[in-house]
């Protein structure tokens, strides 16, 4: 038996902490996922609170606003009946490994990769 599925994956322009813009970029992309009959909708890392965080990471309420913006996000409408996959410090899913320690990237100083197979 053949199936097919509709896969959304996103490269969104978002902010370090600007949790009200990523939340309607995120949302727009869901809208646009839905409008291509797309049943599960993929975001990059840390699309909540966005990549470049720096110390904020440290911070709290990094992580509070973060799961008020996961609570809107389920809230949200136009995501039923859709997998959405975000991207968020705090969720569970796959740890990463591999760490960007490069260049202009210091994932290290915020992040412990996973060690165990």
């Amino acid at each position: 038996m053949d199936r097919l599925v509709t896969l959304a994956t996103c490269n969104l322009n978002q902010w370090a902490m600007d949790f009200e813009g990523n939340y309607n970029r995120i949302c727009q992309s869901i809208v646009k996922a839905k409008c291509a009959n797309a049943r599960y909708r993929l975001g990059p890392e840390l699309e909540i609170c966005g990549y470049g965080c720096a110390d904020h990471f440290y911070e709290s309420d990094t992580f509070y606003h973060s799961w008020q913006v996961l609570a809107k996000l389920l809230k949200f409408p136009q995501a039923r009946d859709m997998l959405c996959d975000v991207g968020m410090k705090l969720i569970l899913i796959r740890p990463k490994k591999a760490m960007a320690d490069d260049g202009v990237y210091r994932e290290g100083r915020w992040f412990t990769a996973w060690n165990k197979e």
